[in-house]
């Protein structure tokens, strides 16, 4: 048995019906060198093979009494394999767009909570032969670098690779502990909480003395939430969503990194904006301010690699989709990006995770209640779209031997932002997931067509520089 952290139950506590907490991720496969070819019973005996290394797979959630403090992870003795990895299939021959819309169905549902919170969808009758793989997971189970890393566990680096030893240590055999238990432990870890309050204030304030000290200092650009211009990527979120695929070559990327000294990260924020701006004159409705995104961003350490719990923080970057040049774009994002690094510094990748120790989870359940009913469309936005980029890996996998082919990520939305973009990197690609709430922005495909069309004018001016 063990506590989720603070962070973690307040991922938990923050879902609602049409707020999921999971992230997704649709993978495309070449079983083509398989022999049988790839299929779900080809995923579910590598899972269960695997399973003694894959925590987050094995543990469900208990939740405290009342909701007095964070529930815990405990071994579920009733794991059924069969539930969690299952088979679908699209009309032959499938392409990108059929699977995104099925992914889309997939993302609209919340995960059983009586059940490890994670679900394997195996997709058969994709053109060329391919198979893909949508999976499903709680962000209370896993951070972006905690994904990557899993990835290690369930993808190989050959196609036959030799049998992994088992781990050192064997799973327990957790049972689900009584309510009287939960409250006891509960009580024992609270008493620990007035003193965790005062190191959160003392932080809080000293981090807020180092902004303040920062912007009397200078100029500093950087995003401010509550500072979001109208949009038609806000509204009020529904339990429906929309998913598009997309992905340009990671060598033109580069290209314009290298061009105009800029980051990777750099480049996928301007083509963010590029495409948004293309949806937006399409809309009629291009703000005369700059669109505000937050960016999730790992605060991890090295000794921290492969531990349970979020590990993660938040920077807040305009998007300058007002200006019509491309090359100023992306010098936007660069200085908005270095100001937004120096105040994350500045307050700390621990203030987050440090005020969701000491919040029962309740609080925030029905803070997230109450927003939904009172206040969710009827303020200017805290902030339009989420964008979040993770490095991938840069060699071939494979899975039951099977190739991956494509890989592209999807986050959360969160109350009110109807757009998430996330993006990831495989070999010589990047892959774009874009969700989005259906009602809000219906026609995602356009925003994902935006995409090679916004790299092409970097790449472009970058040739002629």
């Amino acid at each position: 048995m063990q506590r989720l952290t603070g962070l973690d139950a307040a991922f938990l506590a923050l879902e609602t019906p049409s707020t999921h907490m999971h992230v997704m991720a649709t993978m495309v496969l070449d079983p083509s060198d398989v022999p049988g070819g790839f299929t779900v019973e080809s995923m579910r005996t590598l899972i269960a093979e695997r399973l003694p290394r894959l925590d987050p797979f094995r543990r469900r959630v208990v939740d405290v009494p009342f909701g007095l403090h964070h529930p815990v992870w405990v071994e579920d003795p009733d794991f059924d394999l069969d539930y969690h990895v299952r088979r679908a299939a699209l009309p032959a021959p499938g392409g990108l767009d059929e699977l995104a819309e099925l992914t889309a169905e997939i993302a609209g549902r919340q995960l059983d909570r009586r059940r490890p919170l994670w679900e394997m969808w195996v997709v058969e009758g994709l053109e060329h032969g391919h198979v893909a793989v949508i999976a499903k997971m709680h962000h209370a189970a896993i951070d972006g670098v905690l994904g990557v890393d899993l990835m290690t566990e369930i993808f190989d680096l050959e196609p036959h690779p030799q049998p992994t030893p088992p781990p050192e240590t064997t799973p327990s055999d957790d049972r689900v502990p009584s309510d009287v238990e939960l409250l006891v432990g509960a009580m024992t870890s609270m008493a620990r909480q007035p003193l965790r309050a005062v190191r959160a204030v003392g932080n809080l304030a000293r981090s807020a003395a180092r902004v303040v000290q920062r912007v009397r200092s200078g100029p500093v650009s950087a995003g401010v939430p509550l500072t979001a211009p109208y949009s038609p990527l806000n509204g009020v979120l529904t339990p429906h969503r929309r998913v598009a695929f997309t992905s340009v070559p990671l060598a033109d990327v580069k290209q314009v990194k290298q061009a105009f000294g800029v980051t990777v990260n750099d480049v996928v924020l301007a083509v963010c904006a590029g495409a948004l701006r293309r949806y937006l004159e399409l809309r009629a409705w291009v703000p005369d301010k700059a669109l505000l995104a937050a960016i999730p961003a790992s605060v991890r350490s090295q000794d921290e690699r492969g531990v349970i719990g979020n590990r993660v923080s938040a920077m807040f970057a305009t998007l300058a989709t007002q200006l019509d040049d491309p090359v100023e774009r992306l010098f936007a994002a660069r200085d908005v990006m270095s100001g937004a690094k120096l105040v994350h510094e500045d307050i700390g990748g621990d203030t987050l995770h440090e005020w969701a120790e000491v919040a029962a989870p309740v609080l925030f359940s029905r803070g997230m209640q109450l927003y939904e009913r009172v206040l969710e469309g009827r303020h200017p936005p805290i902030i339009n779209l989420i964008v979040s980029n993770v490095p991938g890996p840069s060699f071939p996998l494979f899975c039951a031997g099977a190739r991956l082919v494509s890989l592209f990520p999807l986050g959360p939305l969160l109350a009110g932002t109807g757009l998430n973009v996330t993006v990831v990197s495989y070999l010589d690609t990047v892959g774009f997931g874009l969700i989005g709430c259906r009602e809000i922005v219906p026609n995602i495909g356009k925003i994902a067509d935006g995409v090679p069309d916004a790299l092409g004018e970097l790449r472009k001016a970058a040739e002629n520089r």
